[in-house]
């Protein structure tokens, strides 16, 4: 029997991130992908021209309609835009027992901001508690704890614990953001780092939907029934994967998409 994942989040017309990202990689790690579209983007590799939200009533209409017809073994959670619509997700998304993957989307790789600054306090206050793990890159765990973003790795653990504190089971920090040939993410629990997964930093600029990417694979992981660490162990590599195959397809004018299927087809 497949095993399903949903994803909740918003539309990249430029393929690269959001739901086709994480639709890409469900398909490349095995599982069924299902989605909820929160918002429509008019994106390309070189910025965000247009966002549109979702009224509320389809958002939740979308979340009733996977959930009451679908066994869904894991949701992942991306852009959610307004603290209206995070307060929908949550309230449809109560009764569902299984693991949550909370991707803290705030600005997109092009730097045009994708979360109202109202909504951060309600993503903070409604959703990281809900999550079996959340996801933050160094500015966003840095926007959610209102402090500046970690400099070293001790602070990346401090940040991951502080945000544990404020109610998610665990916390996958990521150094992308960070300096130096090695990037080095931390996966925290409360009582500290749980994991540590480290890779050669890439020279190239074809990094459009990594965290998108990265989230997903962590929620097909534990869709197929991976504990967290195996989900996250699994999902590191084969987005180190697809990073390392980017260039090869040659998308865009400016940051390019991960090759998802790289282990299925060569660009």
């Amino acid at each position: 029997m497949a095993r399903i994942a949903l994803t909740i989040a918003g539309s990249d017309s430029g393929g690269g991130a959001g739901i086709q990202a994480d639709l890409k990689a469900f398909s490349a790690l095995g599982t069924f992908g299902t989605s909820v579209i929160t918002a429509v983007t008019a994106q390309n590799t070189q910025a965000v021209t247009a966002v549109h939200p979702i009224p509320l009533d389809v958002v939740r209409a979308q979340i009733d309609a996977v959930l009451s017809d679908m066994d869904v073994n894991a949701i992942k959670i991306g852009m959610l835009a307004t603290p209206e619509i995070i307060q929908t997700v949550a309230e449809a998304i109560k009764d569902f027992a299984g693991p949550v993957v909370l991707d803290t989307v705030m600005i997109a790789k092009s730097g045009d901001a994708l979360l109202a600054d109202e909504a951060v306090a309600t993503l903070r206050e409604v959703l990281v508690s809900r999550a079996a793990v959340i996801t933050p890159n160094l500015p966003e765990a840095a926007r959610l704890l209102d402090q500046t973003s970690a400099v070293d790795d001790a602070a990346m653990v401090a940040q991951g614990q502080a945000l544990c504190a404020l109610g998610a089971q665990a916390v996958l920090m990521k150094g992308g953001h960070a300096s130096g040939e090695i990037c080095r993410d931390f996966l925290v629990s409360p009582e500290g780092v749980a994991a540590e997964f480290t890779a050669p930093r890439k020279n190239t600029r074809n990094t459009h939907g990594t965290g998108c990417t990265l989230s997903s694979s962590v929620a097909a992981g534990l869709a197929k029934g991976l504990n967290l660490e195996e989900a996250v162990r699994e999902a590191h590599a084969y987005l180190q994967g697809a990073i390392a195959a980017a260039d090869d397809l040659n998308i865009g004018k400016g940051h390019g998409p991960l090759h998802h299927f790289h282990r299925v087809w060569p660009a």
